[in-house]
């Protein structure tokens, strides 16, 4: 009995403590994000006002690369690897092109020229051979399901998407998303209009390389528009439509 009593006590008390350790880990996690998100607002009003200065009297200073360190994340949902992954790539070299925002996912992430496994690991990265950030056309961009992206499960159409850069900020609304093989290359294709279609593996919580690829194709709003939609979810295990009833489908390269 006394063995057993033990036993019983030894259980508890882990158990206590990994409900403590979530508990602080979560609290830690969300105040860290908005900590990073009043850090890059505070900085780009810096750069607004450096810019209003003459340019011998501008500090010299590197906003973007200062976004990048500080701007912590919500990592609750990560697998334990991809947070490993991230911390060892937080002093590396280079500075991202803009900060991909989803305000109702809470999702604030760095987009970096390409998609190396390095700039996949501190962020998401513009997939080559798409429009380039700030031009016309559809920009294509991958992060990993199981880091950054994998709140993507809890997308829904009509979605706000913003691309802040340093000279200003793009609104976009997510109209469609798909589930696709990954040789399906059609979704990257170029557009007249300005788009953005994020890309990640598929299932989110698959064990191994994820056999699909799930997509998020949003386009941009004209200015003083309010973005709109229906609010459906589209992370269901099916193909799903956009407004219009079409399909998309995603990208060669594996952010697994």
């Amino acid at each position: 009995m006394k063995v057993a009593r033990s036993i019983e006590i030894l259980a508890w008390t882990v158990g206590v403590s990994l409900l403590v350790t979530y508990a602080a880990g979560r609290s830690w996690f969300a105040y860290g994000r908005e900590q990073g998100i009043e850090s890059f607002d505070a900085l780009r009003a810096d750069l607004q006002q450096q810019q209003a200065m003459p340019a011998e009297a501008a500090p010299q200073s590197d906003p973007i690369a200062e976004i990048a360190a500080t701007e912590h994340v919500d990592m609750s949902t990560w697998s334990r690897e991809r947070i490993a992954h991230y911390r060892a790539t937080l002093h590396a070299d280079g500075i991202p092109e803009a900060v991909l925002r989803i305000p109702s996912l809470n999702l604030a992430v760095p987009v970096f020229e390409g998609t190396s496994e390095e700039n996949l690991n501190r962020g998401a990265g513009r997939i080559e051979g798409t429009a380039h950030i700030g031009e016309p056309g559809n920009v294509g961009i991958a992060a990993h399901r199981d880091g950054f992206f994998r709140v993507l499960k809890d997308v829904r159409v009509g979605n706000v998407l913003l691309l802040e850069r340093l000279d200003g900020t793009e609104t976009y609304r997510i109209v469609a998303t798909t589930i696709v093989d990954p040789t399906d290359v059609s979704v990257l294709a170029a557009t007249s209009k300005h788009a953005i279609t994020l890309v990640t593996c598929y299932p989110f919580y698959f064990v191994g390389s994820a056999p699909q690829r799930f997509i998020v194709r949003a386009e941009k709003t004209p200015a003083g528009a309010k973005p709109a939609g229906d609010g459906s979810r589209v992370a269901s295990g099916e193909a799903l439509t956009s407004d219009d009833g079409d399909t998309g489908s995603t990208d060669p390269q594996d952010p697994n």
